[in-house]
């Protein structure tokens, strides 16, 4: 997911992915476990949309900080 796509989104709909990206996470580490996952590479990029998601609802949380002063 592109960054661009994601600061369109207002928190609570960051909130939303962020908690369907955990769940995804959550799938493919159990699936690595019993050895079903076949592309390895979908955890990286899992991870860093989380890593994106919780970025992006930090940096709405500390403008909306900064503008209630």
């Amino acid at each position: 997911m592109k960054a661009s796509e994601l600061r369109a989104k207002d928190p609570a709909q960051l909130s939303k992915e962020l908690e369907e990206l955990l769940r995804a996470q959550f799938s493919l580490r159990m699936q690595r476990a019993t050895q079903q996952l076949t592309n390895t590479s979908q955890m990286k990029k899992v991870r860093r949309d989380i890593a994106r998601v919780r970025t992006l609802l930090k940096e709405k949380a500390h403008v909306e900080k900064a503008h209630a002063k």
